[in-house]
């Protein structure tokens, strides 16, 4: 790996507090350009001061010969331009090649997210008379309760639970603290679980959640869990504990409330991430006064449009 690369995915991870996942993912896109250049170039020294553009267009239209997505195309486009962006601030180019380049378009795919009727029925699955069924239910809640992500429930700790308040602080990415209200099922289910918690955790284990054997779950654990229960949805096409944060965000948006206010609770960095949620819905909009207003015209037996 190029030096200049590996500099940057240092500062990343202790400057940016970017997760493990997301450095791995630019490293990666970064690792794939700098094997580009170095095979364009025929070298191995690459001298990042006679980059130009139209190199990086380059690299473009080869992932885009190789059959690759728009979104896979523009997450590494994004993290080419970030690259190039440190380097101009360190002082090692003197301007950003990839700074006038257009990322390319590509349609955004609305999230998927659990009906309120299902909701109910995706809570009743897990099997409560057993301790790993009560910690299941407990996870579902607290999911749709909170909308966090796998990594912040797996990071939760006895301490971070506020019980008087119904308030849960929340670590999240780039190592930014919030704190989210809980409600009462949530946390009444997340009560019967701790409750019975004590009898199983080994010591000097302070994870919330925890497997039978007393240590601390991991993500492959969560996802599985996740979606075993899920499989059960039939309107449900992913699988994924992801599924069960876009359902608390489009329920909040739902309902009326304020698009800056579920931006927090969601731990977005920025609005324009959660403005999605705006278009879910619109649609859920749409599909109310499809199915109720009289100047619809329904393909029932009643004459229900107006003439």
């Amino acid at each position: 790996m190029n030096v200049s690369v590996r500099q940057f995915v240092k500062y990343l991870k202790l400057e940016r507090g970017y997760s493990e996942k997301t450095t791995v993912a630019y490293q990666t896109d970064l690792l794939q350009f700098e094997n580009f250049i170095a095979e364009k170039q025929q070298t191995d020294r690459i001298n990042w001061k006679l980059i130009r553009r139209n190199t990086i267009r380059d690299f473009m239209g080869l992932l885009a010969n190789q059959g690759l997505e728009r979104r896979s195309i523009a997450r590494k486009l994004a993290a080419v331009k970030s690259f190039f962006k440190f380097l101009a601030l360190q002082g090692d180019i003197e301007a950003n090649p990839a700074a006038g380049i257009k990322t390319p378009k590509y349609s955004s795919t609305l999230p998927e997210f659990i009906s309120i009727q299902l909701i109910d029925e995706l809570m009743a699955l897990p099997d409560t008379r057993t301790f790993e069924g009560v910690r299941d239910r407990a996870i579902l809640e607290i999911f749709y309760g909170t909308g966090m992500r796998r990594a912040e429930l797996l990071n939760l700790s006895l301490d971070d639970i506020e019980w008087e308040q119904n308030l849960i602080r929340v670590l999240g990415k780039g190592g930014k603290e919030r704190v989210v209200p809980v409600g009462n099922s949530a946390l009444q289910w997340l009560k019967k679980y701790v409750d019975r918690r004590s009898f199983y955790a080994l010591p000097g284990v302070d994870a919330v959640f925890i497997l039978k054997s007393g240590k601390k779950m991991y993500p492959m654990i969560i996802q599985r869990l996740v979606n075993k229960y899920l499989q059960n949805l039939a309107e449900i096409k992913k699988k994924s504990a992801h599924v069960l944060r876009h359902t608390f965000a489009t329920h909040l948006m739902n309902n009326g409330a304020d698009i800056r206010a579920v931006k927090d609770l969601l731990g977005h960095a920025s609005l324009s991430t959660t403005q999605i949620y705006t278009h879910v819905s619109i649609d859920h909009l749409k599909n109310i006064y499809n199915r109720a207003h009289p100047g619809v015209d329904h393909k029932s037996t009643h004459k229900t449009r107006r003439r």
